[in-house]
């Protein structure tokens, strides 16, 4: 319990004493925010956020490591494959973002990376994440990724690999990479208004911090050793780091939340959404939750939602739109809603689905243990 206090409180301390630092050398640096020109169908509102501090993932992906760091040495303890598993797609994932934005600094456009090319660089993050995640294994011989679909935990008759070695790996890497690549892309398309992304994503990595905390407390490892496994235990490696990561990237989105809520004195850039959609998407692969991801970031799936919708209704109507502008957030400022309604709503909604998803998780492991 200490180390995952420590992880927090330090990672909360670093992002919201020490942002003012990085962004005097953002500011040295030309790390200005670039918007969309009316031409584009942008939000005409949104001019005066140009030339605002971006990239500030940077400051939280840091600020994660630091916390994480010293709260895993306080507790007494090393950092687990999981534990780095997370932190590699955190940097991974940012790394693609890092350069996204660092394109559009340079051109001073609003278009970096193409959709495709930051798609091969997330499945090139994802690939050595899960070939380590299911080859290595922890001392209780349990390896942190698994070879079948879960939900609240494995679901047997979905196992990857039923068709063969071959075939298992190559469903299994493709599985695990569409889960990268759509929550990476759902929060990224959410990171559209001051505050919005950064207050989701501590409602989700949060509950994420209780799961892995409660499986942690229920391990099949620890009730093998005391003579008492239950039928409602959890297999997964590393619970307890898994928790201890989760609340060092919390506190750290919290503490920059403090800079980057309505009106923001720096943006996350893609750095930032992207990185927080890696740390999502890996909590969901190595809690072995990943279907209840659906609901438990259900927040994250309204903004590429409702451009899919908008594209849909497009091509089907020959020119007309749904939506004023999507995603559905824009479509909402169109509306005349202020910012801060929109984000405050939508932190509402990202807690009732977090709170929800992990009600369904508990009442699950319920029903195991009382049958």
């Amino acid at each position: 319990m200490r180390s995952l206090l420590t992880a927090a409180a330090i990672s909360l301390a670093f992002t919201l004493l020490l942002t003012p630092v990085f962004l005097r050398l953002f500011r040295r640096w030309g790390w200005g925010q670039v918007i969309r020109t009316p031409e584009n169908i942008s939000n005409p509102s949104h001019q005066a956020k140009r030339g605002t501090p971006t990239m500030g993932g940077v400051i939280f992906i840091v600020g994660t490591i630091v916390g994480y760091g010293i709260g895993t040495f306080t507790g007494g303890s090393y950092p687990t494959t999981s534990g780095l598993l997370v932190i590699w797609l955190m940097v991974g994932f940012g790394a693609v973002g890092f350069i996204d934005d660092y394109m559009k600094l340079r051109q001073q456009r609003s278009l970096g990376l193409s959709g495709w090319r930051k798609i091969v660089g997330q499945v090139l993050v994802m690939i050595p994440f899960g070939i380590v995640g299911l080859t290595v294994r922890s001392p209780a011989g349990v390896s942190p990724a698994s070879g079948f679909v879960s939900l609240f935990r494995d679901i047997p008759v979905l196992y990857l690999f039923a068709f063969g070695f071959i075939v298992g790996w190559l469903l299994y890497l493709a599985w695990i990479s569409v889960i990268g690549v759509a929550v990476s892309n759902a929060v990224n398309l959410t990171d559209g208004l001051d505050g919005l992304a950064a207050g989701c994503a501590v409602f989700v990595i949060g509950a994420y911090s209780l799961i892995s905390f409660w499986q942690f407390k229920q391990s099949c490892s620890a009730a093998a050793l005391a003579q008492d496994a239950s039928a409602g235990c959890y297999d997964v490696a590393h619970p307890f780091d898994l928790a201890v990561i989760s609340a060092s990237f919390v506190g750290a989105l919290i503490g920059f939340l403090w800079w980057n809520a309505p009106k923001a004195k720096v943006f996350m850039g893609d750095v930032g959404s992207m990185s927080i959609g890696g740390v999502i998407a890996a909590l969901a692969i190595l809690t072995r939750t990943e279907l209840l991801l659906l609901l438990l970031a259900g927040v994250f799936i309204i903004a590429p939602g409702s451009v899919i919708v908008q594209l849909t209704y497009f091509k089907l109507t020959r020119g007309k739109r749904l939506f004023l502008q999507s995603p559905f957030h824009h479509h909402l400022e169109m509306r005349g809603w202020l910012e801060s309604t929109i984000v405050v709503r939508m932190w509402i909604i990202a807690g009732l689905l977090a709170v929800s998803a992990f009600g369904l998780f508990y009442v699950e492991w319920l029903g195991l243990t009382n049958s």
